[in-house]
């Protein structure tokens, strides 16, 4: 049995409603600001999940700040009553599959749950492609290619501690490559590529995402990046700016920062959340 905890108004949950029935799933439908979940189910959705309750509390669009629960004092109590008063505060959609349990945000990562993916492309409501997700090594001929293509540096891929990925659409299609790497408590985004057949249709932005979203899974709250001409690309999705000086003591150690990117290039940070 599938079961998909949706908001029928959130893009993010119609998306996934959408690629589990394209996949045959045939899911339960649970309308959860109509039928909220117990606390008990509640507890177990996100403990299954693998993550905190804290962590998938929802921000944008609910009471979260009017009631003060960016507090790190309050207890998981404190959280769970706040969720069964206000509903919204669960971040969705919660998927649950015989395969585990996963909030899919991305939508792009409800395929992991999937036991068969969906054949042929299939696009987001907003016209942007599913994206799937392959690690491949730093010494991966075709991330190289693709890196050097766009003029991007590869010389400190040797022996990068990073996580490196492959994506491609679920109809088969290679669209980029994207890694990070840990600094400190945070990431470095890197190696993020769009192969030109792939350019102008927001895919982008898609990458991007579901790269966080593994880097969330792995304990990542922040993410920080060097750039020279994509600024205005990674402010669109959530960057921002910070100046050299104030960068974080580990990445101003890294060689991206010392050697691999000239000393002009912007740094960018922005926190991970789902």
């Amino acid at each position: 049995m599938t079961v998909i905890y949706h908001n029928p108004a959130c893009g993010t949950s119609r998306n996934t409603l959408a690629l589990l029935r394209a996949a045959g799933a045939d899911p339960q439908v649970i309308d959860y600001l109509k039928t909220p979940p117990s606390r008990a189910e509640i507890e177990d959705l996100v403990g299954r999940a693998g993550m905190s309750l804290r962590a998938a509390l929802r921000r944008k669009g609910t009471p979260y700040g009017d009631l003060g629960l960016d507090n790190p004092a309050l207890s998981q109590d404190d959280l769970l009553d706040a969720v069964i008063a206000h509903p919204i505060l669960l971040n969705r959609p919660f998927v649950v599959t015989g395969k585990g349990v996963k909030l899919c945000r991305p939508s792009d990562v409800a395929a992991d749950l999937l036991p068969a993916l969906p054949s042929g492309e299939i696009l987001k409501e907003e016209g942007v492609p599913f994206l799937l997700d392959q690690p491949v090594a730093p010494d991966d001929g075709g991330l190289r290619a693709a890196l050097l293509g766009a003029d991007l540096p590869v010389a400190d891929l040797d022996g990068s501690p990073g996580q490196f990925y492959r994506y491609r659409t679920l109809g088969g299609a290679e669209v980029g490559y994207g890694g990070f790497e840990p600094v400190g408590s945070d990431i470095l985004v890197r190696s993020v590529v769009v192969l030109p057949t792939a350019r102008g249709r927001g895919i982008g932005g898609n990458l991007v995402a579901l790269l966080l979203r593994r880097a969330f899974d792995l304990g990542a709250e922040r993410a920080l990046l060097l750039t020279t001409s994509a600024g205005p690309f990674f402010t669109a999705i959530g960057f921002k700016a910070l100046a050299r000086d104030l960068a974080p003591a580990a990445l101003a150690a890294t060689r991206q920062f010392t050697e691999t990117c000239p000393s002009h290039a912007a740094v960018f940070s922005r926190a991970i959340t789902l």
